[in-house]
């Protein structure tokens, strides 16, 4: 019997993960939408109908829906008999999906670690402060919870698995993300400005000799010389993958490295200076009690509205180092993703389709039963072969360089 899903969410990200799910839905049941404002679930339909995504007949639903009420939540999966959730909404609210999805039996799919709204950068590991606290009723209930299985988290997992697979011992896992592309904006963020900002405002936490170490960020910075895209800067960013792999691979370095231009760094250090990047409520002279970071937020563009003029590639993988039969071995597992093919396909900018592809490509596998794990895992913890595979089919490509960076360039599947 094909498994009815509910997506949860109606940004960027999530009407891509309504494309592809209409593009796939002769291997699931209905498809259903839910949101706060039902206009925005309606419409991504929209855009789902107009590109005629449906590969075969069938029903794709909106309903509002405040995701941080638990019974609603449950009486909606309960309604529209969903066997998946997958959760693309806010952070803020992956506790609560989470609950509902242990509460009616759903298999429970996200891209990103819970957030709660009064806190940034919460100690390590992170994961551990909220979702893993279910983890032990999620294997009494046989519920499958698949944490972080977006790109990055997600799909990075996978690559640091797959490259740990053909080694002895890895010493090390660098996650390298890279957006070349441009949207010919003065200043905007590809995804949520909120959550965003709260990823770069706290302590960037590292996995490093076998402990948690502290940096700010923009403190450490190199350049990567990558497939397609080049040579560019990144720096070490805290990030949510960092505290699942530190702990399924303590004896490895793991970092997480992202690309900033000048102007992002130098328009988001003036924001933090000023204190219009703080999450804590201030009160204006009339009285008026704001949060200086919703405000930046509502000025900025909307992510979505980046993606028609949206150019240019993406380039995130892994580069991973160990030891195989007692010789050092290198491998850099990677995605390049185009811009400009992802909105003419879905509508969406390429950092939104990277995010949206994936969770699909989970709740295939969960449908199908290769993931259906009746418990909660966090991506490296399955199998990435199966992963891979569909999502080479359904839109991200993996490439491995053996020898590391500017290696030997092939298929995973020829590994």
């Amino acid at each position: 019997m094909k498994k009815n899903v509910l997506i949860i969410g109606a940004g960027g990200v999530a009407q891509v993960v309504a494309h592809k799910c209409a593009q796939n839905n002769d291997l699931f049941g209905d498809l259903h939408i839910a949101s706060r404002t039902k206009s925005k679930c309606d419409a991504i339909l929209q855009s789902v109908r107009e590109k005629g995504a449906m590969k075969v007949e069938g029903t794709f639903e909106a309903h509002a829906l405040d995701a941080m009420d638990v019974a609603a939540t449950a009486d909606l999966i309960r309604k529209i008999d969903a066997q998946i959730v997958i959760n693309v909404g806010s952070a803020f609210v992956n506790k609560y999906v989470l609950d509902a999805c242990i509460e009616t039996g759903a298999a429970y799919i996200d891209t990103a670690i819970h957030e709660e709204p009064d806190k940034i950068c919460e100690t390590p590991p992170w994961y551990a402060n909220y979702e893993w606290k279910k983890r032990d009723l999620c294997a009494q209930k046989g519920v499958t919870a698949i944490l972080g299985a977006g790109f990055d988290p997600g799909v990075v997992n996978a690559y640091a698995r797959f490259a740990a697979d053909q080694m002895d011992s890895v010493k090390s896992i660098d996650i390298v993300d890279i957006n070349a592309g441009s949207h010919g904006k003065y200043f905007a963020t590809n995804f949520d400005p909120e959550i965003n900002f709260r990823e770069f405002t706290g302590t960037v936490y590292s996995w490093q000799q076998g402990a948690w170490q502290e940096n700010a960020m923009f403190e450490v910075g190199r350049e990567w010389d990558l497939p397609v895209v080049g040579t560019q800067k990144a720096y070490m960013s805290g990030h949510d993958e960092v505290h699942s792999l530190a702990a399924n691979y303590p004896d490895a370095d793991v970092r997480f490295w992202m690309g900033f231009g000048d102007h992002y760094i130098n328009v988001f250090t003036v924001l933090k200076n000023i204190g219009l990047l703080s999450e804590l409520p201030v009160t204006t002279a009339e009285g008026q009690e704001v949060i200086p970071l919703k405000v930046v937020k509502a000025c900025l563009p909307d992510p979505s509205s980046l993606a028609p003029n949206y150019t240019g590639k993406t380039c995130i993988g892994d580069l991973v180092k160990g030891v195989k039969d007692g010789a050092e071995i290198e491998l850099f597992v990677y995605n390049v993703a185009d811009h400009k093919e992802a909105y003419d396909e879905v509508g969406s900018q390429g950092i939104s389709y990277t995010a949206g592809v994936p969770p699909v490509a989970a709740a295939i596998l969960v449908a199908q039963g290769d993931w259906d794990a009746k418990t909660m895992k966090n991506v490296e913890e399955l199998d990435p072969k199966p992963f891979f595979t569909v999502l080479d089919r359904i839109g991200l490509t993996t490439r491995v360089q053996i020898g590391g960076l500017g290696g030997e360039d092939k298929a995973w599947t020829e590994i």
